[in-house]
């Protein structure tokens, strides 16, 4: 079944895309959550205008998350954690832990799902955290870990 999608769908399409899915998939969720609208002959002109909307909102953020790579990329972020005399922490440094400093010390509001970190930070040190702030635009942020006091 042919369906215009008017939300971005992980594994499907973006919104203004016409794609082909599964009948009872369109039926029984696209459909009734408002998510998709049944493709047919008129449906074309909406579907520029969906795709013309998405990507204007596209370059946007991607200018907008391009300034924020710069606000970033030349921040240094302090984390205060308990640790051992050895270096290690007593617990870890998370993205949200490291989301929350990073709005505290420059003011960029970042979604700490934005972070990927592959595991949590667990010693002292300085460690390269990785945001995604955009498909096309990752921003590397300096971390400092220092025990606390």
């Amino acid at each position: 079944m042919k369906v215009l999608l008017r939300d971005d769908i992980d594994g499907v399409g973006k919104r203004g895309d016409i794609v082909e899915v599964a009948r009872g998939f369109a039926r029984n969720y696209l459909l009734p959550t408002g998510r998709a609208l049944v493709a047919g002959p008129k449906i074309e002109k909406q579907a520029v205008a969906m795709r013309r909307g998405r990507d204007f909102r596209n370059v946007q953020d991607r200018d907008a998350a391009r300034s924020v790579a710069e606000i970033l990329g030349a921040a240094t972020v302090t984390v205060s954690a308990r640790a051992a005399a050895e270096g290690r922490l007593f617990g870890s440094v998370s993205a949200a832990d490291v989301a929350d400093a990073i709005t505290a010390q420059t003011g960029a509001e970042i979604d700490r799902h934005k972070i990927t970190l592959a595991e949590p930070i667990k010693t002292v040190g300085t460690h390269v955290v990785p945001v995604v702030l955009h498909d096309e635009v990752t921003a590397d942020v300096t971390v400092e870990v220092v025990p606390s006091t």
